[in-house]
């Protein structure tokens, strides 16, 4: 080999490993981590190591004081009630808590407080105009009924 290929060809390396170089430090977001993510084989994302269960408890809706309005299906109906019954037969409802879980058009799980009315009103795989503010209910508009949150 002629010292001007071998020149030409050690300097088409330095070239290469300058820009590798370049591309991980300046890269952009943690730029060191992807380029290391490509060498290293990884089973599933975290976001897809989540269980089914697990992704209806993370809050995803806006925290906005402003309502919010959007097309979103009923998936799931959630309450949790302490029963009390006292020695003289009298049962008692304390603590009632009641939640809705939508899913949106854009697919994502929206978990919303409400009453027991409309917790018993709004039928399953309904969709709707869903108007929430913050996580509390406030209308649920589908095709037979509206349904209306006691404020």
């Amino acid at each position: 080999m002629s010292p001007e290929i071998r020149n030409m060809l050690i300097m088409f390396g330095a070239i290469a490993v300058v820009m590798i170089v370049i591309i991980v430090t300046f890269g952009g977001d943690k730029p060191f981590q992807r380029f290391i993510s490509l060498f290293l084989e990884e089973d599933e994302p975290e976001e897809r190591r989540k269980t089914k269960s697990s992704e209806y408890f993370e809050p995803m809706q806006k925290k906005t004081s402003a309502p919010v309005v959007e097309m979103a299906t009923l998936i799931r109906k959630s309450d949790d009630r302490l029963r009390v019954i006292e020695s003289n037969g009298q049962v008692k409802l304390i603590d009632e808590y009641y939640e809705l879980f939508f899913v949106t058009r854009k697919g994502q799980n929206v978990r919303i407080e409400c009453s027991k009315e409309a917790y018993e009103t709004i039928p399953f795989n309904q969709q709707g105009s869903l108007t929430y503010r913050k996580n509390k209910l406030v209308k649920f508009k589908y095709y037979e009924d509206t349904v209306y949150e006691d404020v």
